[in-house]
């Protein structure tokens, strides 16, 4: 092969000097036109090469099931490989043609050597690029932070690949480059400071399973409130509901707090936490002629009719002088209202009636008493859990006149101190 090479690149200079052409004139007119002829063989090897491989590349991605190959054909992998084969020839053609330039040969040598170590990470590149989008397509891993993995492998082979360019240009050991590195070692720590806490962030994030892509995490430090929608060795994108994207540090992920709403997507029912605040002053014991009113609210007909019993029979046990309301046993409005809200939540079709369900009183605060709504919507859609939010609270703030109470608002001091009736006291509908 060497023999054959000779031949190609040497026979320019042999006519030069048969025809008594000077002999550094000939040296350097066979140099410029074996450079001329390395390139047009060169381009005819990949033009060759890069024709088969890619042919040959399409009808194995057709013919083939598998995804992997077609994304290794729209990653260009056969166009970088199809770049390998000449460079091989030009590397093995360059001590031939600079055979009469000794100290051109070894800076032409070291620059396609160059080359063919960035190519080759080139094509790497493209296999893991190809890999990448082969494992998005599977469900098992489309949740996964690959690029972070992928980026590390690749910051690992770009550094060995450095290494080895630096190696040979400079001719230079493995020991003493290691010992140049050790004494800059703080220059490299400070410049490659957020890549190696993004690095050691990635593992953590991806080991103790964070974060995944798909959830839906906020982060108010950085106005992230949406789908997480990429995770690299450096920063995780947020895709926010309003359609912005929010770019955050990976190692702010483990550094700072944040909210990932994966355990409520994968629960059984997205959690309503909503309280109002009812008037403390609207509280009262209820009368008999209101309990007879109230008892016309189907949902809690029978709940009176049963409490009432009760509380008629302790009271004429002890004989309860019930001359006033505050004596013995009695119901209030507040109580009897909390009950209506309990059964309303019951009944109502949106709710997970599996998971916790609850009206519930809080500890009371200078604006009034917190009636707490604690419960769970089966549907976990935005759209459709707002519509039920809304929906029950309408109901309730509508609700709330009819068993006497109000609900806390800034008003004049005229309307502070109206008096407050029931519905059915003066039997007006609202």
């Amino acid at each position: 092969m060497y023999k054959v090479m000779e031949n190609i690149f040497g026979w320019a200079y042999t006519l030069l000097k048969s025809w008594h052409v000077n002999e550094t004139f000939a040296s350097y007119l066979s140099l410029l036109f074996d450079l001329l002829l390395l390139y047009f063989l060169a381009y005819a090897i990949y033009f060759g090469f890069r024709f088969v491989l890619v042919r040959l590349m399409i009808v194995v991605a057709r013919r083939t099931k598998t995804r992997f190959d077609d994304l290794l054909v729209s990653n260009k992998t056969a166009k970088y490989i199809a770049y390998l084969i000449p460079l091989l020839f030009v590397y093995k053609s360059v001590p031939i043609i600079f055979r009469n330039f000794d100290y051109w040969e070894p800076i032409f040598g070291k620059l396609v050597k160059m080359y063919i170590v960035l190519l080759v990470l080139w094509i790497i590149r493209s296999i893991f690029n190809a890999l990448r989008d082969y494992l998005k397509l599977i469900p098992r891993y489309s949740d996964k932070p690959i690029d972070s993995y992928i980026q590390v492998i690749m910051i690992v082979l770009w550094t060995f690949g450095i290494t080895a360019i630096f190696l040979s240009l400079f001719n230079l050991s493995f020991k003493t480059l290691l010992g140049t590195f050790g004494a800059i070692s703080a220059i490299v720590i400070l410049i490659f400071r957020d890549t190696i806490l993004g690095f050691v962030a990635s593992i953590q994030v991806s080991v103790n399973d964070m974060v995944r892509i798909g959830d839906w995490i906020t982060m108010d430090k950085f106005g992230a409130d949406g789908d997480v929608i990429e995770i690299n060795l450096a920063t995780v994108k947020v895709r926010n509901f309003d359609k912005t994207t929010t770019t955050i540090p990976t190692y702010s992920l483990i550094s700072d707090s944040f909210r990932n709403w994966r355990g409520m997507l994968s629960s059984d029912g997205r959690r309503i936490k909503r309280h109002i605040l009812i008037k403390a002053s609207s509280i009262r014991f209820l009368h008999p002629g209101e309990l007879a009113d109230l008892q016309k609210i189907e949902l809690i007909a029978q709940y009176i009719d049963q409490r009432q019993t009760d509380i008629n029979k302790f009271n004429t046990s002890r004989q309860v002088d019930k001359s006033l309301l505050i004596n013995g046993r009695n119901m209030t409005n507040f109580g009897l209202f909390r009950k209506y809200v309990t059964q309303y939540l019951q009944h109502y079709p949106g709710l997970n009636k599996e998971m916790i369900l609850l009206c519930r009183q809080l500890q009371p605060t200078p604006h009034g008493i917190p009636l707490e709504i604690y419960t769970f919507s089966s549907d976990k859609r935005f759209e459709n859990y707002e519509y039920i939010m809304a929906d029950i609270f309408d109901h309730i703030f509508a609700s709330v006149r009819y068993f006497g109470l109000a609900i806390y608002e800034m008003h004049s001091d005229a309307e502070e101190n109206a008096p407050i009736t029931s519905n059915f006291s003066n039997r007006t509908e609202s």
